[in-house]
């Protein structure tokens, strides 16, 4: 064989090799990624972005497109309530889109996103004014919490625990913070509105109705939802 030849099959080989390579992802998070079947599960996405749609469909129209790492360089939780096998027949998830308005649902592939089964919720009643969180079924925590004033209210529906932090230098937030998947009234207010669920330095004010729409909580509460609240799970506000 001439050295021209093997510099030829060399190249061709390494060609083929880089084209196996670089297949599709989306191929390879499908043979690879476990399909869940236990919901609520969360997680986090795969891919890069992934289109959210309306129906579990390729054509489906899209409400919004979800990325893997937030504007704050965080990586997106997604919470998903159920499957279902989609018109390209392959599985999908209903997920829970953090947008307004609050409540929006839409589909993505099961493929674009690792999922767990949460094993825990927090209830916040803004009648009694209380939160309670579970794990395993079993009640861990209950406690007073302040509220949406008037005008400001907290918004009542599901949610879920879309980021964890220690606020920085910022003792109005307590010892600890859970950002929801929830929007306030108000678009001016941090994050554009986004609900949290935090610590606070007026503790005299739980039990009350004074907050802009977060739900503010002792910071011996708040240092139990760090213990009781990972990433993703769930968050029922009712009335």
């Amino acid at each position: 064989m001439s050295r021209r030849t093997l510099i030829a099959s060399a190249l061709v080989a390494a060609a083929c090799f880089a084209a196996a390579v670089a297949i599709p992802t989306r191929a390879s998070a499908g043979s690879q990624t476990a399909v869940e079947s236990v919901f609520p599960a969360a997680g986090e996405l795969n891919v890069r972005s992934v289109p959210v749609r309306k129906t579990p469909s390729p054509n489906g129209h899209v409400i919004k497109v979800m990325h893997q790492f937030r504007p704050d360089y965080r990586r997106q939780e997604m919470l998903a309530v159920r499957k279902t096998v989609g018109s390209d027949g392959r599985v999908w998830y209903r997920v829970s889109i953090p947008m307004r308005p609050n409540g929006t649902y839409g589909w993505i592939p099961a493929y674009t996103v690792s999922l767990k089964p949460t094993h825990g919720q927090i209830v916040v009643d803004l009648r009694r004014r209380t939160i309670d969180v579970y794990r395993f079924g079993r009640r861990k925590w209950h406690a007073i919490v302040a509220v949406g004033a008037p005008g400001r209210e907290t918004p009542v529906g599901h949610y879920f625990v879309a980021a964890r932090f220690v606020p920085y230098h910022d003792p109005f937030l307590g010892v600890f913070a859970l950002e929801t998947s929830a929007y306030s009234k108000l678009t001016e207010w941090p994050g554009g509105g986004v609900v949290g669920i935090h610590g606070t330095d007026e503790p005299q004010l739980l039990g009350q109705a004074v907050s802009h729409g977060c739900v503010r909580v002792s910071n011996t509460t708040a240092a139990a939802l760090r213990r009781l609240a990972p990433l993703g799970t769930p968050i029922w506000i009712k009335k």
